[in-house]
């Protein structure tokens, strides 16, 4: 495929997801309806979309598309002036190419600095108050890189190593083509810096050595302090990867989801890596633990430049929804503790109303549990967007 007719294809889809579909599944229905389009293809196809959702409002507005009223040309269209390219390049009306450029498309001259900063965050009108208030003076940087793509980060799987496994890990990725990097967010934590398309079809990745897994979700789990030889309630597991990591540590896990059909990879998984992990049917979890813990469901607004069609479709009465819902999972934890045990609390947002605020509400419902430690992560730390807290009964 040319450039312009990867533009062209990207627009339709772009179309598509702005009138209510799913990015991942359009890509997939596009890429199973165009079976001529190569890997390389499909891949620039699916950068310039995601490219598009997470910088929505901006590259409208260097289209020149309204408020609300935005099309997948505009999108395109933004999007390559945002990148410093040359429109008319790729609207040229030519086989398979978008239609040319309009008078009123070729003569807009905006640029990124043009753009007022609510724009220019490419964040909902009514969570930018909300986001302000939560991040302080890292706002204006911390939504400068949810409008770029996320590093692809491996967790390197300790149940399958020795004391060097990082390095043996990095040895056996580099074999194959796949350069890594340690990164400070956590031990077990390598940055892919080259070869991203291969992790799959690796050895290393397929024999359980290394798990594809954010660097601050693993700072998460190394944050719960020591789980050898605990009994660990995954309370809100879906695809296992906290599950397996805390698993990988040498602590007796037990998965647990409200789905249980989002659990399950988790035994492929497990088998793969090495480790064993117990499912528990949902909402008949049996005995008490030393340590709960539960990534609760939140907005996901720390990982939206992971998957930033996200932050279009969470509502305010959605977020306050999560807000009850986590609310009452950490009431629900209670329950699971056994005397001398521990909770630990996490969510992939950025939010205080769904952070501290809920920390401080447990704490009012429970005065007989204590805060040991908390912590919050953003993308500045190079990873997702993390919250964990940690308590105890005092």
């Amino acid at each position: 495929m040319t450039p312009a007719a990867r533009h062209a294809a990207a627009i339709r889809i772009l179309d598509d997801w702005l009138a209510g579909g799913a990015a991942e599944q359009l890509l997939t229905n596009w890429a199973r309806s165009n079976r001529y389009a190569g890997s390389g293809d499909r891949a620039a196809v699916r950068d310039i979309v995601y490219d598009a959702i997470r910088c929505r409002r901006s590259f409208a507005a260097l289209a020149g598309d309204a408020p609300g009223a935005e099309t997948g040309r505009g999108l395109v269209l933004g999007g390559i002036r945002a990148q410093g390219g040359d429109p008319a390049e790729v609207f040229t009306g030519a086989r398979f190419a978008p239609d040319e450029l309009t008078e009123a498309e070729a003569a807009l001259s905006v640029g990124l600095e043009d753009l007022p900063e609510d724009v220019a965050s490419d964040m909902p009108d009514w969570i930018l108050p909300r986001m302000r208030a939560s991040l302080g003076a890292d706002f204006d940087a911390v939504a400068a890189v949810l409008r770029h793509r996320a590093p692809v980060f491996l967790r390197v799987n300790l149940a399958k190593g020795g004391a060097d496994a990082v390095l043996e890990s990095q040895a056996a990725l580099a074999r194959e083509g796949i350069e890594t990097r340690p990164h400070p967010l956590a031990g077990t934590a390598l940055e892919i810096t080259e070869g991203a398309r291969r992790l799959r079809q690796s050895k290393a990745y397929q024999n359980g050595l290394v798990e594809l897994q954010d660097a601050a979700s693993q700072a998460v789990v190394e944050a719960l302090g020591p789980v050898d030889g605990l009994d660990v309630l995954d309370y809100c597991a879906g695809g296992g990867g906290k599950a397996l990591a805390l698993a990988a540590r040498e602590a007796h896990v037990t998965a647990h989801d409200v789905d249980a059909g989002r659990m399950r990879d988790i035994p492929d998984r497990a088998k793969r890596a090495g480790v064993r992990i117990k499912l528990s049917k949902s909402g008949a979890v049996q005995g008490r633990f030393d340590l709960v813990f539960a990534d609760a469901p939140c907005s996901g607004s720390g990982s939206w430049r992971r998957a930033p069609q996200g932050k279009w479709s969470l509502t305010e009465a959605g977020l306050d929804r999560l807000c009850r819902v986590q609310a009452g999972i950490l009431d629900d934890l209670v329950t699971h503790v056994s005397p001398g045990g521990r909770i630990g609390y996490a969510t992939c947002s950025l939010l205080h109303e769904e952070n501290g605020a809920q920390v401080e509400a447990f704490l009012s419902r429970h005065p007989d549990w204590h805060l040991v430690t908390e912590r919050q992560f953003t993308p500045l730390d190079g990873g997702d967007g993390f919250y964990v807290a940690v308590f105890e009964r005092r």
